[in-house]
């Protein structure tokens, strides 16, 4: 009954969140009069109408890119970070490494991937998939250097190895940082998504919107907008429900 309540009361949080943006849209576009800011109805009905024309394969090309690299950065991020943030010597050399190239902009590294790798697929997924890598490396390597040291011990005096400690201690400890990292990598790989498509390619929904601009399709260019927001939406909600499914004792 409680967890009912409760997911009615999240679905009715979304509706009045999302009457309230329409409205601030509305408004907003009121106030403009500008063509560039079509009023939510007439850019929803272009969404929908743009649907059964060619955004659906921009959007399908952009969440295929999206989902592969944050799954290559995952895969690649989160036993790195557990390793790092497990060993302490090691910890100690790589750290600086981290320190030093996690604050570069990796997005500057655009041209040389598009010179090195070609304008196709693999130099954006590149790109996108470095820089949720550090989100993920960062955020892992953390939660496993502050995991409670009285858990370690209680499973190694079991005769636990140092798989088992993987596997039973420091994945499970660190699976809520870890999803979060992907949440902050999702809405990070979102916006570097935009901007990987707008050069160089002919696919994807930030190749749609801009290229709306430049015909002044001010309508194709918000049903883009919707669209990319909409996807955003539904893969965070997605790791939303992943996080409950596999991290329920962090509710309790």
């Amino acid at each position: 009954m409680r967890q009912t309540l409760k997911k009615s009361g999240g679905t009715i949080a979304v509706v009045i969140s999302l009457i309230v943006l329409l409205i601030i849209w509305w408004l907003f576009s009121l106030a403009l009069k500008n063509p560039a800011v079509p009023p939510p109805t007439d850019a929803i009905k272009n969404f929908l109408a743009s649907l059964q024309k060619d955004l659906l394969t921009h959007l399908g090309i952009s969440l295929y890119r999206v989902l592969t690299s944050l799954f290559l950065a995952a895969v690649l991020g989160v036993p790195l970070g557990i390793w790092i943030g497990k060993n302490q010597k090691i910890d100690d050399w790589v750290a600086p490494m981290i320190y030093l190239t996690y604050p570069v902009p990796k997005v500057v590294l655009l041209p040389v991937f598009l010179i090195i790798l070609g304008i196709g697929d693999v130099s954006k997924i590149v790109l996108i998939t470095l820089i949720a890598f550090y989100l993920i490396l960062v955020t892992t390597r953390d939660a496993a250097k502050n995991l409670e040291r009285g858990y370690i011990s209680s499973v190694q005096s079991l005769g636990a190895g140092s798989w088992d400690l993987y596997i039973h201690v420091f994945l499970p400890g660190c699976l809520p940082a870890i999803l979060t990292s992907l949440r902050l990598g999702l809405g990070t790989a979102m916006a570097v998504l935009f901007l990987v498509e707008t050069y160089a390619t002919q696919e994807g929904i930030g190749f749609f919107i801009m290229d709306s601009m430049s015909r002044l399709n001010y309508e194709d260019m918000f049903a883009g907008i919707i669209g990319m927001g909409l996807m955003g939406f539904f893969l965070y909600l997605i790791l939303d429900k992943v996080e409950n499914l596999l991290c329920r004792w962090v509710k309790l």
